[in-house]
């Protein structure tokens, strides 16, 4: 596909499931670079509506051959739908049209420009959406597009700042990420997930391992020093790859980028980097976890502020970092985008408080994560009792790693378990359910002297009535996982709320 022609010349491309996040950005971008933009989805209402209709791109809410634009220069289909049962897919091919699934499309995109593709098990979301509000804060000539929607960029998920530089989230899944071309890899986390599809930590990690290396010669891996297995990754490349510059940052990393002091208090966290003497940073959002993914934020920015002041990448063989091309101006307007973040949704996002209870919902479905925001949340918001509804995602991922899922639930004070949310994707025909999930972290809140604070309420939202009888005024509320218990939290929110009017 020569999606820089299309770009040039214009012409219509229609977009199959636009209301997803990821093509919802996308057609976004093409919109904004020129592009006749149209689509189709299902009819159920989502965030993504409203955007779109902002945007002024009108789409359909059924799926009809009829619907589709005979003189389209491109089509672009979620990966949800495949021609065998999309009437639309059908028909594009019948007509003749290019018909390109959203990852490759992302892919042709990262082409046209100067590509940074920001990849993990865990983190990405906020690597990205902070990623943006640095490029605004130093004025890079950037696009940004993250998987979620992200209040500093007005709600959406994209944010065009220019066109020359272009970082997007990528994603590991069936190994989508091989699409982007990378002249930098922001790498958060590497280990095992999404178990249908990589059964062994060995495949999920060689995946990464290819991604990183379509990075040409005199790219950039920047990388989590104190995750095991994005360590692991960069050691490998490192071997391999002579020509390639390497970043580490984190607690544990050498260089610029070692956090040096972390602290947590009064609702905010506090934190230094070698780069910056002087300089403490702030963030809104909890979590030694977002500490680290600002971190990442800040290295990349300052590779591209250097190369901007250079007028270009790095010699081979010098520090890749910019530590030195950040003004006094620029730090400061750095540490003043940092602690106006307010995260993206469903990453630790405040649906707001009634009766005195915060409420939150947040997209964690990984142990790692699950319990790295438990933590972060704890230790952010310590005179608040912690209750947590969790359901967990694919039977595959809960099985595998059950152990983990109980232990990551510790950190509550009381915890509301429910049926497992399966995939299309998955065929699993063995006996790990939410209730085998129950038992496990009932057994081990017990070891640790708490007697029940566990619960098990198969669908979420018939667990209204207990959590009314069990919440009170200073309690923070957390729906957690990639079901839809969120509406649990919601219809609470709503509830309390409503009542207090």
């Amino acid at each position: 596909m020569d999606l820089g022609t299309l770009l040039a010349r214009g012409g219509k491309v229609y977009f199959i499931g636009i209301k997803g996040t990821g093509m919802c950005a996308l057609a976004e971008l093409f919109h904004d670079s020129g592009l006749d933009i149209s689509g189709s989805d299902r009819s159920e209402v989502f965030y993504t509506d409203a955007i779109l209709s902002e945007l002024g791109i009108p789409y359909y809410e059924n799926f009809d051959s009829a619907h589709v634009p005979r003189d389209a220069r491109l089509a672009v289909h979620s990966a949800a739908y495949n021609a065998e049962t999309n009437p639309e897919m059908a028909e594009v091919l019948r007509l003749g049209i290019p018909l390109v699934k959203y990852t490759d499309a992302l892919g042709a995109y990262s082409a046209l420009f100067d590509s940074t593709g920001i990849a993990g098990v865990h983190g990405k979301t906020t690597t990205t959406a902070m990623i943006g509000a640095l490029f605004r804060a130093a004025a890079l000539p950037a696009r940004v597009l993250a998987g979620s929607a992200v209040s500093a960029f007005g709600g959406r998920s994209t944010l065009s700042l220019g066109n020359k530089y272009f970082a997007a989230e990528t994603c590991e899944y069936r190994r989508h990420f091989l699409a982007f071309y990378p002249r930098r890899i922001v790498l958060t986390s590497v280990e095992s997930d999404h178990q249908d599809y990589f059964p062994e930590y060995e495949d999920i990690r060689d995946a990464f391992l290819e991604y990183a290396d379509r990075l040409p010669p005199g790219g950039i891996l920047v990388y989590c020093a104190d995750d095991g297995g994005a360590a692991e990754v960069a050691d490998t490349i490192r071997r391999r790859r002579s020509d390639l510059a390497f970043l580490p940052y984190g607690f544990s990393a050498p260089g610029p980028f070692r956090i040096e002091r972390y602290a947590a208090a009064d609702e905010r966290t506090r934190f230094t980097l070698a780069a910056f003497p002087g300089t403490e940073f702030k963030l809104r959002v909890p979590g030694k976890h977002c500490v680290t993914d600002a971190a990442a934020a800040l290295a990349l920015t300052g590779i591209l502020i250097g190369e901007e002041r250079r007028g270009g990448p790095p010699a081979a063989g010098t520090d890749p970092a910019g530590v030195n091309s950040w003004t006094a101006e620029q730090t400061r307007l750095a540490a003043e985008a940092l602690e106006a973040f307010a995260g993206s949704r469903r990453r630790s996002e405040i649906l707001g408080e009634a009766a005195g209870i915060l409420f939150m919902d947040d997209y964690g479905h990984h142990p790692t994560a699950v319990k790295a925001t438990l933590r972060g949340l704890k230790e952010f918001y310590p005179r608040r009792r912690l209750v947590v509804s969790f359901m967990s995602h694919t039977y595959t991922r809960t099985a595998a790693l059950l152990d983990d899922f109980a232990a990551s639930l510790l950190p509550a004070d009381k915890v509301f378990l429910h049926k497992i949310y399966g995939s299309a994707r998955e065929v699993y025909s063995g006996g790990v359910t939410g209730a085998v999930l129950f038992e496990k972290t009932k057994e081990l809140f017990g070891n640790s002297g708490r007697k029940n604070c566990v619960y098990y309420v198969e669908e979420p939202e018939a667990a209204a009535g207990e959590l009314k009888a069990l919440l009170k005024p200073g309690d923070l509320f957390i729906t957690m996982g990639a079901g839809d218990n969120w509406r649990l939290g919601k219809n609470l929110f709503l509830s309390y709320r409503g009542n207090a009017l």
